[in-house]
């Protein structure tokens, strides 16, 4: 099926050399809207519209609709691309068939996660990684240097556009703006064609554990695309959401956020990613460190905490056990869902038993807080 052309060099509207933050198509969308513009990850993006408690509600309940154009997106092709992708990440590749995705993990030679991704098979040969925005350039410089003769790789960032439309009404939302068969495309697959008059690549898939899509466009059809969903969304409740609310959604949830719960120095067995990576392969990069260390135990884990006093525990922010410094949070916010204070953090393993309690320092003082299960929120 038709996608956007891998020669198509888009630039994005009213960027210009000088500016210090990159702008998404969507820029001026958003300043119509009224959102509020912060820096991230090099981008200039919608922290909020309404309100991040009222946008975070809605996507449980309604749905909202997110602009994700600042996420990178590098297309692996060539006669070597299945290998290519086996070796350089931890899930097994093999299991991903033509139109469908997969959440999983770059890693570098200690077993360290360089970026965790959704790879999509776009034909037997071509894969397509959506990659963080603030490891795009990063992800496309170890590729490529890995790449090799049989294989191709090419950031094809500027080419697209992404919305996210998430919420459990986001297919009724969606559905009539297309002759797509939404009803029968299951999780972790996607199919080509026209929202409207507009050519996307549309996967079931999302970050805020809500059913919903994300829809890939060429990157001049953004401001179509979003205006379209938007007006036809609107007597269902539907919202724009900003990235305060993708965090907090994603928070609920215990989805990791690179640069927080994962960096190149955390290994996928410390972030509990075990389910993504699949020592079944007989070889992949970092596969010998990690296999030691599963056979080892890890020295720390991540877990979900629940602070049982008023307060807020931030990244960073450090944890106690009987005034030894046993880890630190590495995100955490006031869930509006449970209305509980929340967060992620790693401790030492001898005290990452479900139930411990144990103290975060908040401000030179100290709040009790106890390790749950995770994930916080369930549908």
């Amino acid at each position: 099926m038709p996608r956007p052309s891998a020669s198509a060099k888009l630039s994005l509207p009213g960027q210009t050399v000088a500016q210090r933050t990159k702008r998404t198509p969507l820029y001026a969308a958003h300043r119509r809207l009224g959102a509020k513009m912060v820096e991230f990850a090099g981008w200039d993006m919608p922290v909020q519209y309404q309100g991040v408690i009222d946008e975070h509600r809605a996507v449980r309940s309604r749905a909202g609709l997110f602009d994700v154009s600042h996420m990178g997106e590098i297309e692996v092709r060539g006669a070597g691309a299945f290998e290519f992708c086996q070796r350089l990440t931890a899930n097994d590749v093999s299991r991903v068939k033509l139109f469908q995705a997969q959440y999983n993990l770059l890693l570098n030679e200690r077993g360290g996660v360089i970026d965790d991704v959704i790879i999509y098979r776009l034909a037997e040969d071509t894969f397509l990684a959506c990659v963080n925005a603030s490891n795009s350039d990063k992800d496309f410089e170890w590729l490529s240097a890995r790449s090799g003769s049989t294989v191709e790789v090419e950031n094809v960032s500027a080419q697209y556009a992404q919305l996210a439309l998430q919420g459990p009404r986001a297919e009724k939302i969606l559905q009539p703006l297309t002759t797509l068969a939404l009803a029968e495309l299951k999780n972790f697959h996607f199919v080509f064609g026209d929202v409207e008059t507009i050519r996307c690549m549309v996967a079931r898939t999302g970050y805020t554990g809500e059913e919903g899509f994300e829809l890939y466009c060429n990157s001049a059809d953004a401001a179509k695309l979003w205006a379209v969903l938007l007006d036809a969304g609107a007597a269902d409740g539907l919202v724009p959401a900003g990235l305060g609310a993708r965090d907090t959604l994603r928070l609920e949830k215990g989805y990791p956020l690179y640069g927080h719960e994962l960096d190149d120095t955390t290994t996928p067995l410390e972030a509990g990613l075990d389910w993504v990576t699949k020592f079944s392969k007989p070889d992949f990069l970092g596969r010998e460190i990690l296999l030691k260390q599963k056979d080892q135990g890890v020295k720390r884990k991540l877990v979900g905490l629940e602070l049982l006093e008023p307060g807020i525990a931030r990244g960073g922010y450090q944890l106690f056990k009987k005034d030894i410094n046993i880890g630190q949070v590495t995100s955490g916010t006031k869930s509006p869902s449970l209305g509980k204070s929340i967060a992620l953090g790693y401790v030492g393993v001898e005290h990452a038993s479900i139930g411990n309690v144990v103290e975060v320092e908040i401000r030179s003082r100290k709040i009790s807080a106890k390790i749950v299960p995770l994930p916080f929120y369930s549908r």
